[in-house]
């Protein structure tokens, strides 16, 4: 941010922020989507009044949800607390997730109503589904505008919600004074749902900062790595839409001598067979489980290749991170991912569903480490040349509520 643009933004009043998001970190899921909270601490950063909540499901006594017990009533994250408020999930699903949108509403409109000074200047909700709908009555109920950021699941998954679920979506849409979407190709989607006019690609990003590239060597020595072994590293859920089954097939085929694999998981319903599968590889492998988010900053920063064969995505965190860690992708060709990653020059991108193709790229890149370090060197420019980082994020949504606020 430019002198006159800290000028300009000292010289602002302040407003009001409610933000909403069911995914929300917590002492009990610590790592879960932590974009949503970086979010939040970047825009309370920029002098709103922001309050939080993140409304949570009310536990079953027994079972495997049983231990939502733990999550706590308030909880301080970064710069701001968080708020969980409960609400009734109902199961399964595909068939009743329109009841869990319903008792959200009524629930979360009365939590904020007794527990926060009223109207907010605006609502952020991350998502339309369930965080943007869950607020709906209470934006309506005091005239506040809503802004909501979609990563994408709600609006491609879209087909795959009930007819009663599909029509709460849209009505959330419709009431919403700016539809924000963290990639182009998912602006694109959004525009088949609203106006052209009130979609907008809001980016995230990541910091270069917290990443200590200037010790990658002496963060390889601690963790182990040989300096020529060629760090191979997979940052996601463990399920089949990521490309795990792709990544364990081309790794198995990979005929070197020269890799390790680190893969670290915070999910995903092919936890114990993606496990038993890297155990089986004759590369050495290694799995972390809900990991602490310095500790996969230096694995990005150790890294030789950022390895990422989704079959969808919008924006991944993860690829961000990578590129502040001067660390090169391989990834698929999907959704927004093109936008992030130029191919040839700061990754390499394949066509999803292609373990033939991920171990042909894998060993076409990992003969040429002088290439690795140039394209990653590259990542880390066109990120900061395009701005995707907290703080500008942050900026842009910043002025995006003051727009709607005024409108």
């Amino acid at each position: 941010m430019s002198d006159d643009d800290t000028s300009r933004s000292e010289s602002q009043p302040s407003y009001r922020v409610l933000g909403c998001a069911t995914e929300h970190p917590s002492h009990l899921f610590p790592v879960r989507t932590p974009f949503n909270q970086r979010s939040f601490d970047a825009l309370n950063r920029t002098g709103v009044d922001l309050d939080v909540v993140s409304p949570t499901p009310y536990a079953p006594p027994v079972g495997p949800f049983s231990e939502y017990r733990h999550v706590p009533k308030t909880e301080r994250w970064g710069s701001y607390e968080v708020h969980y408020p409960r609400f009734l999930y109902a199961l399964p699903k595909r068939y009743f997730y329109h009841v869990s949108g319903n008792s959200m509403r009524k629930r979360l409109t009365r939590y904020v109503e007794q527990t926060f000074d009223t109207p907010h200047d605006v609502v952020q909700a991350c998502g339309f589904y369930l965080d943007g709908y869950g607020t709906l009555e209470y934006c309506r109920r005091h005239d506040v505008p809503l802004v909501a950021l979609s990563h994408a699941g709600d609006l491609k998954n879209f087909d795959r919600f009930n007819d009663t679920v599909q029509s709460q979506i849209r009505e959330t849409i419709d009431y919403a004074s700016a539809v924000l979407t963290v990639s182009d190709e998912l602006a694109d989607v959004a525009r088949g749902f609203t106006t052209a006019d009130k979609v907008t690609t809001l980016p995230i990003g990541e910091d270069p900062e917290k990443y200590p590239t200037d010790r990658r060597e002496a963060i390889r020595a601690e963790l182990g790595i040989d300096p020529d072994t060629k760090l191979l590293l997979y940052v996601g859920r463990f399920e089949k839409e990521k490309g795990v089954k792709e990544l364990v097939s081309a790794l198995g085929a990979l005929d070197r001598e020269d890799v390790s694999v680190v893969a670290v998981g915070h999910g995903g319903a092919l936890r114990w067979w993606f496990l038993d599968e890297l155990g089986k590889l004759s590369h050495p492998a290694h799995a972390y489980w809900e990991l602490d988010p310095i500790a996969v900053r230096r694995l990005h920063v150790a890294a030789d290749l950022l390895v990422l064969p989704s079959h969808f995505e919008a924006r991944p965190t993860v690829i961000y991170e990578a590129m502040a860690a001067e660390t090169p992708v391989l990834a698929s060709n999907v959704g927004g991912i093109p936008e992030m990653v130029v191919d040839g020059e700061t990754g390499v991108l394949i066509p999803p569903h292609d373990p033939g193709a991920l171990t042909e790229a894998l060993d076409y890149l990992l003969d040429d480490p002088a290439r690795l370090r140039t394209m990653g060197a590259a990542g880390l420019r066109r990120l900061v040349d395009n701005e995707w980082t907290w703080t500008r994020h942050a900026e842009r949504m910043n002025e995006i509520h003051r727009e709607v606020i005024d409108a």
